[in-house]
């Protein structure tokens, strides 16, 4: 069992998720374990404007606890996550960060950009 303690810069009260990893996925959006995957399967609800596909950063989180826990980024979500308002360097897009056996920390930055909205994304 993981527990996800969800924060919110906006100060909303936080939530937190106990679950197994090892059930994962816990719906269809986001890579199947991801931040994503686990917050929406657990009815948290979290902007992902491209459907968790790494395509815009409105899935922008920060990592608070457990950053280490995490898998690597790759380059794409680096890429875009260059473009997330907010940045810092426990930043990942919750749609591509895959969750393990930790507990982890993560807040919900206030802004996000709707990268694939304003033109950026994919064509």
């Amino acid at each position: 069992m993981a527990t996800l303690r969800v924060l919110y810069e906006t100060g909303a009260p936080e939530q937190v998720i106990e679950f197994d990893p090892a059930r994962a996925p816990f719906q269809h959006d986001g890579q199947p374990g991801s931040i994503l995957d686990v917050m929406l399967g657990h009815g948290v609800n979290l902007e992902h404007a491209c459907g968790g596909n790494c395509a815009c950063t409105t899935c922008h989180v920060i990592i608070r606890e457990g950053f280490d826990s995490l898998a690597e980024s790759e380059e794409k979500e680096d890429d875009l996550l260059d473009k997330a308002w907010g940045l810092e360097p426990t930043s990942r897009l919750s749609c591509q960060a895959k969750v393990g056996n930790s507990d982890l920390v993560v807040e919900i930055p206030k802004y996000t950009i709707n990268y694939e909205r304003e033109g950026g994304g994919n064509k």
